[in-house]
């Protein structure tokens, strides 16, 4: 069944290798990122695969983003299905020199921005018989990391939230599953985890491949969250 699904961060890296699998799936989709050059060029690849696609522009560090994104949603296709809060910061410091712009830039983006697009989207994914939020998580949502005290604070953050959530949406029918991956080939982690050799990590095309999975799934089995790990790391870590 096609779905109407929000992508945030769908520009670059994770975010477009899952736009470009769940193209694949010819659902309808609302691609959300800061380049509008990006999301126009991948919003045509998904046209190409089969599917609708659109995209809104927007800075998810402005808590009036989340109303635009949800009513762009809603004036494109008329509802939501799935909502997926993949867009996040991660820039390394030490506790001692992370300045508190870059503290509240990471709370914004990768906590705060999800709490309100889920406030925002709830009112019409009740309404859906679809309705599915995945939020991307990270290893570091469970454990911490040296020079990373503020992105590990809020994937803590968005871990914690995602857990409240979904026991508070699950009367409604809305599915809510945890997405916590280690390291994985982005310009993000190239930039934050410079220790680790790229032909060892995970390829976005492989997280994208567990979302879609995710999201084919509607009998009674529910997966709560997944965990992935790089496949050299320690097992059970």
């Amino acid at each position: 069944m096609k779905k109407t699904i929000i992508i945030t961060g769908a520009g670059k890296g994770l975010g477009r290798a899952i736009t470009l699998r769940l193209a694949q799936m010819e659902h309808r989709l609302l691609l959300v990122g800061r380049n509008e050059a990006d999301l126009a060029q991948l919003a045509e690849q998904a046209k190409e695969a089969g599917s609708e696609a659109t995209y809104v522009v927007a800075d998810l560090v402005r808590p009036e983003s989340a109303g635009l994104i949800v009513e762009t949603c809603i004036q494109a296709y008329a509802g939501i299905d799935v909502l997926i809060n993949n867009a996040g910061v991660a820039n390394p410091f030490s506790i001692e020199s992370t300045p508190v712009e870059q503290w509240d830039l990471m709370m914004a983006v990768n906590a705060r921005a999800p709490f309100l697009l889920c406030k925002k989207a709830i009112p019409y994914l009740r309404q859906s018989t679809q309705a599915t939020i995945i939020n991307i998580s990270s290893v570091v949502g469970r454990k911490g990391y040296v020079n990373q005290a503020a992105y590990t604070a809020s994937k803590h953050a968005l871990t914690g939230f995602t857990k409240a959530l979904a026991k508070e949406v699950q009367p409604m029918g809305i599915r809510v599953h945890l997405i916590s991956p280690g390291g994985v080939a982005t310009e993000t982690l190239a930039r934050t985890r410079p220790d680790l050799t790229q032909n060892g990590l995970m390829q976005p095309e492989e997280i994208a491949e567990v979302i879609a999975f995710l999201l084919s799934m509607r009998g009674n089995a529910m997966i709560d969250e997944i965990n992935l790990r790089r496949l050299n790391a320690t097992p059970f870590d």
